[in-house]
């Protein structure tokens, strides 16, 4: 029985991690990451799947942790989709790791790998592998050459970027 119970911790502890090779940002201010993100970029994922319109957005909790609105339209049914999180620190408050949770006791890693730290306009996600992986902005579009450089580090990092999809934001 313990065995199991180091296993089944191990692999939950697991799915907060980050990539091999990936760094998450340091100096972070989760207070100017509060607010609205528009995806522009991801790798697919079946909870994604279909979505347009794609926004997540972030508001402080009275526990230090952060709320997590993600909201989608659904073409094919005609109506927004949305699923309501909670994210906490994996490391100090400064640096650019989370852990999030949609499902009760189960998180996985949220790494901000670039950041536009000026303005916080842009940012670049990585969940707890490279098959995870998100380009937010805080416009519904950003410069092509903005992306382009963040689409190059992306595929210097390892991530999939032939098969990034582009999300349509009207």
């Amino acid at each position: 029985m313990k065995i199991f119970v180091v296993l089944i911790a191990a692999l939950l502890s697991s799915c907060t991690g980050i990539p091999d090779g990936v760094t998450a940002i340091d100096g972070f201010d989760i207070n100017r990451y509060m607010g609205t993100w528009y995806e522009i970029a991801r790798l697919d994922h079946r909870f994604e799947r279909g979505l347009n319109n794609i926004s997540a957005t972030y508001s402080l909790r009275e526990d230090g942790g952060v709320n997590v609105l993600n909201k989608g339209w659904n073409q094919a049914d005609s109506k927004w989709e949305q699923a309501e999180g909670k994210a906490y620190f994996v490391e100090l408050p400064d640096k650019g790791r989370l852990k999030v949770s949609f499902f009760g006791p189960f998180y996985g890693g949220y790494n901000i790998i670039d950041l536009d730290k000026k303005d916080y306009a842009y940012s670049m996600v990585a969940g707890p592998d490279k098959s995870y992986f998100w380009i937010l902005s805080r416009s519904k579009s950003m410069p092509k050459a903005t992306l382009e450089a963040l689409i190059e580090k992306a595929q210097k990092l390892g991530f999939a970027t032939g098969k990034l999809i582009f999300v349509k934001q009207d």
